[in-house]
């Protein structure tokens, strides 16, 4: 799709133009003179539609000027940022049919409106049609984006969407499309186009280099594990951010097996490798003067006959033993590694991105990521960029005293608690592998994925927490 500038309404024409509307049907800019120029049938007819100027409010109508169809869409009574690239979202979604669209969106008085539509559009035209026969995907060819804008806006949303739509595609791609060995031949060539070094680790090498807990979950996978790490090193950066995704690209329970219908969604129990397969991307591609380390652990926890059983004992790459007492609590174990490996760089910044538990899904439910630390200002740095980026996220407390519930008899410590608090001991496990350097988790079970639309966010794998460590690694370049 071309995205392009006009800076002027009268200087623009194609299929479809899209008009912001507030609350009571108060005119944003350009539809007031639209509405003139439509006629006195427009007010009854808007009225018969219900149409006020709601959030997330659509109505199309015959075409004015050069445009064959008119769409209002509402942006509720005070528009913010948000806002936008949800009307955006919706409008793409809608506009799927059209190829020539043009809006004034761009023209709402918010800092970085140009941004936030050419994000949101984007994303709401986002489709993952690779398996169906007929799948009618977006016949949308060019977005005219009518207002006074520098193409550096459209550039930043627009690379930005495109590493969350890659976020999507990973999550919703069937497992046996994904599997590790695949998604490490595809961050080689990441790393290839955008100059990061890379190094992938086979079964073999995971066991050298004394990555215990991925190596134990994938004993159980006839698809071999791989530990992929890739170092991002502009030239000038001074901070360095270490970011560790779980990569469980299919996820049985192992031994603790699942029942079917626990296993429908587990395809998706990667999204934390995806979200940072795209992050790195979008950081890469807008040249960001950070150093990133990018570490993501794939395998598939399955039920093999050398499968890993509920007692054994590992021993992770820092050299703590852990007892496995529940093989469904598996994505710890990878990240386990991971953590350790990039303390060993002693970033500024440890984050971990994760599926990883139903507890939080219970306590924040589908759209909201639980975020952990016990550094409060590690923790604010990620609450301000989510913030920004629009995706929520709630503090939870990393309780100490319940620590002792991951006290094992026989190792330094095992992977489960008790029923109760289990986003919290989960975080408790995280922690002993940080050696204490700053550092976030992200519990994105819920937000990860979803059963219906939502604005720009699609059905299925939304690319959650991508937009945010973006703007993550904009906030720490200063």
């Amino acid at each position: 799709m071309e995205i392009s500038v006009a800076s002027d309404l009268q200087e623009a024409s194609g299929d479809l133009l899209v008009l912001p509307v507030f609350k009571d049907r108060a005119w944003g800019p350009g539809a007031e003179a639209v509405a003139e120029e439509l006629g006195g049938w427009l007010e009854p007819y808007l009225d018969g539609l219900d149409f006020t100027g709601k959030s997330g409010q659509t109505a199309a109508v015959p075409g004015a000027g050069g445009f064959a169809r008119v769409m209002f869409v509402g942006l509720g009574e005070e528009a913010d940022i948000d806002e936008l690239r949800k009307a955006a979202g919706v409008v793409g979604r809608a506009a799927m049919r059209y190829e020539q669209v043009a809006t004034t969106l761009s023209q709402v008085e918010i800092d970085g409106a140009a941004e936030a539509v050419t994000y949101g559009f984007v994303l709401g035209q986002y489709k993952f049609g690779k398996y169906l026969s007929d799948p009618k995907l977006s016949k949308t060819t060019s977005l005219l984006l009518v207002g006074d804008i520098e193409a550096s806006e459209i550039d930043h949303g627009r690379t930005v969407a495109e590493a969350v739509a890659l976020a999507r595609d990973l999550v919703n791609e069937p497992a046996g499309g994904k599997k590790p060995e695949v998604l490490a031949d595809l961050a080689v060539e990441m790393a290839a186009e955008h100059g990061i070094d890379i190094t992938v680790y086979d079964r073999d090498e995971i066991a050298a280099e004394g990555f215990g807990g991925l190596y134990a979950v994938a004993l159980g996978a006839t698809n071999p594990p791989r530990m992929v790490v890739m170092k991002y090193r502009p030239e000038g950066a001074e901070k360095s951010l270490a970011l560790v995704g779980k990569g469980i690209v299919f996820d049985s329970g192992g031994l603790s097996i699942k029942p079917a219908a626990g296993m429908e969604t587990m395809k998706t129990d990667m999204s934390g490798a995806a979200t940072v397969f795209g992050a790195v991307q979008a950081i890469a591609t807008l040249g960001l003067k950070v150093n990133v380390t990018a570490i993501t652990p794939l395998t598939e926890n399955m039920t093999g006959g050398a499968a890993q059983r509920p007692g054994d004992v590992f021993t992770a790459r820092n050299g703590k033993t852990v007892e496995v007492l529940n093989t469904d609590a598996e994505g710890r174990l990878v990240l386990a590694d991971g953590l350790a490996l990039a303390a060993e760089d002693k970033p500024d910044l440890m984050i971990d991105i994760a599926t990883l538990t139903g507890a939080c899904v219970v306590a924040l439910g589908p759209k909201i990521a639980g975020l952990f630390s016990s550094d409060d200002d590690a923790a604010a740095q990620v609450e301000a960029a989510a913030r920004r980026a629009g995706e929520k996220v709630w503090r939870m407390p990393v309780e100490q005293d319940y620590r002792t519930m991951l006290d094992s008899p026989i190792a330094d410590l095992k992977n489960i608690g008790t029923r109760y608090g289990g986003a919290i001991t989960a975080a408790l496990f995280l922690q002993e592998f940080t050696d204490d350097h700053p550092w976030v988790h992200l519990d994105i079970a819920g937000p990860a994925r979803l059963d219906k639309p939502d604005g720009y966010i699609s059905k299925g794998g939304t690319g959650f927490a991508v937009s945010t460590l973006v703007a993550l690694a904009e906030d720490m370049v200063g």
